[in-house]
């Protein structure tokens, strides 16, 4: 029987695709560059770069948000300030919420039936304004948080700490689930519980890290849980 749902928040239950979207045109355009799909890609691509960057232990978090800027901008050859552009785009990144399909209704069954605790990589100033908007604060017992803990999902480190802080809490009865095969998936697996990969786009996992459930949406865990 599970009683320990461990979730994801960006395309998990909120559409974190949408929120980025949003988040680049309304900076582009702040500071007088097209927000262009063909921009728009650019600066994916760049950002996509620096992340594997930040990865691989070459860049820090802070730097990596200012120097994938710095690199879009010069691709452009737009002159402005890459700080002050990382600054707003995450401060837009805070601001409001779009559910993914189902979302906020398979959120509210959850919790009639079992302990619910966010587990995100996510940044505090940025997850916490979103939590509130989306009214989903009052749906977990917990909130955690990598930056709040110094652990990142999939570190085991990171499962470890949220164990130690959940009252009678039981290995066996616990679940994550999010969309990352990468750290959500294999942060269950390295931590000892289930999974379920929420997988829309119908992808293949990894040889490696192999879920225990792949679902479209969220809504879908609901009678998968009933019959652990």
């Amino acid at each position: 029987m599970i009683e320990f749902v461990f979730l994801d928040l960006d395309d998990t239950i909120l559409d974190f695709r949408w929120a980025i979207k949003r988040s680049l045109i309304e900076t582009m355009t702040a500071f007088g560059i097209d927000p262009s799909d063909e921009n728009r890609e650019l600066y994916r691509q760049i950002s996509w770069e620096y992340w594997k960057r930040m990865d691989q232990g070459e860049l820090t978090r802070d730097r990596m948000k200012v120097e994938r800027f710095e690199a879009f901008l010069e691709q452009l050859g737009h002159e402005a300030d890459a700080e002050a552009m990382a600054k707003l785009y995450d401060q837009w990144l805070g601001t409001g919420h779009l559910f993914l399909s189902g979302g906020e209704e398979a959120i509210r069954a959850l919790a009639q039936n079992y302990r619910l605790f966010l587990a995100t990589n996510g940044e505090p100033l940025i997850q916490y304004p979103r939590l509130e908007s989306a009214g989903l604060t009052k749906y977990f017992e917990k909130i955690f948080i990598s930056h709040e803990i110094g652990f990142f999902k999939p570190q085991v480190e990171f499962f470890e700490y949220c164990f130690a802080h959940i009252p009678g809490f039981d290995k066996e009865k616990a679940i994550m689930v999010g969309d990352s095969l990468a750290s959500d998936i294999q942060g269950g697996i390295n931590a000892g519980i289930r999974t379920c990969w929420i997988n829309p786009d119908h992808r293949e996992p990894h040889l490696d890290i192999t879920p225990d459930y792949d679902i479209e949406t969220l809504p879908q865990l609901l009678p998968i849980l009933e019959t652990l």
